[in-house]
């Protein structure tokens, strides 16, 4: 199991490394081109996922689902590159991967108009405050997992 699994991390390294054309944030570590953060969560998904088939007798996954806020420290291009690597050898080896995007939305103090806080770039677009409460977009949440 561990041959190949290195194997996957040496492969998702040379993707990485080849296709990283944006910027990463400041939280973002990486040893060898592998996110190392999101590369830890999505092991710990497969574990968690893992575990919660074998309580309830699932024997096969056709696909998992996740929830990623568009605010979170997690980011999805990077779960996506690391998934192969997490899940080789596991009961979700052959499961496909879905990223849902939450979107980070605002609610404005002083109106209490609802926004976008990346489109609107934190000021509310109906009175230009930016005293405002988070209402959604830091989560990151195991949303579905489709058995076969």
């Amino acid at each position: 199991m561990w041959p190949i699994r290195l194997r996957r991390l040496l492969e998702v390294r040379k993707r990485l490394v080849l296709n990283d054309t944006g910027p990463l944030r400041s939280s973002t570590r990486k040893v060898g081109g592998i996110p190392l953060h999101e590369l830890g969560i999505m092991i710990q998904v497969v574990k968690t996922v893992e575990k919660f088939a074998m309580e309830n007798g699932i024997t096969k996954i056709d696909t998992l689902v996740l929830q990623i806020g568009e605010l979170s420290s997690v980011i999805p291009r990077y779960i996506q590159a690391c998934y192969p690597a997490a899940v080789d050898g596991t009961l979700l080896e052959d499961t496909k991967l879905e990223i849902k995007i939450i979107p980070g939305n605002c609610r404005c103090f002083k109106c209490n108009k609802i926004f976008n806080y990346i489109k609107n770039q934190g000021e509310c677009p109906e009175c230009g405050s930016r005293d405002f409460e988070l209402l959604s977009g830091r989560e990151f949440m195991i949303k579905e997992i489709v058995a076969c």
